[in-house]
């Protein structure tokens, strides 16, 4: 299918999900996620704020557990048509940005180009790591620019079923999916 179709489809999906049910299937994803990964204190983790009324994954399950565990946190923000990278902290103030997105305050870029971790929003992940997102481009530009030794690694409600027929040359995959149900890896072939 195209890009285009299936965004649509996977937002229609995630639309019809109650919020009890995207919460009960996000803390799911977070317990697959700790059992696989288990990331490590100062490790470095980039991951994004949710944009709850799309019923994105609840990533604050997560950041919440990654700042007690002493791992660093980092979260994007759009500044000037961009997409920086803002260190967090369990003080940090956050508004409600242009997008509907509770970010940081501050507009400083920490320009940290070395990531453990990043855990990255999709509406779809096809079998291959290639993901249908918003459309902007955003991720495919922090993937070009950030270490390769990075884990890429997609959160997802849904396990991929089709084939995406219109990747990019330009488009990077993930090299791991999340869903409440499995982790796929997309280095080797097959399931983890």
């Amino acid at each position: 299918m195209l890009k285009a179709e299936l965004r649509k489809k996977y937002m229609q999906k995630r639309k019809a999900l109650s919020p009890d049910e995207a919460f009960l299937l996000s803390g799911k994803i977070f317990e697959n996620f700790q059992k696989y990964f288990q990331p490590m204190q100062a490790e470095k983790i980039h991951i994004f704020i949710p944009i709850l009324a799309k019923k994105e994954i609840d990533t604050q399950i997560f950041i919440n557990y990654f700042l007690k565990q002493n791992i660093r946190v980092f979260v994007p923000k759009i500044v000037a048509n961009e997409l920086i990278s803002i260190e967090i902290f369990a003080d940090t103030l956050f508004e409600t940005g242009s997008w509907g997105i509770s970010e940081p305050v501050s507009n400083t870029d920490s320009e940290e180009l070395y990531f453990d971790y990043i855990i990255t929003p999709l509406l779809y992940c096809d079998k291959k790591g290639n993901r249908v997102g918003y459309g902007k481009g955003f991720y495919d530009g922090l993937f070009a620019n950030v270490s390769k030794d990075a884990k890429k690694i997609g959160v997802n409600y849904f396990n991929p079923d089709e084939n995406i027929d219109d990747v990019w040359e330009y488009d990077i995959p993930l090299d791991y999916l999340v869903t409440p149900e499995k982790i796929l890896s997309f280095l080797t072939s097959g399931l983890e």
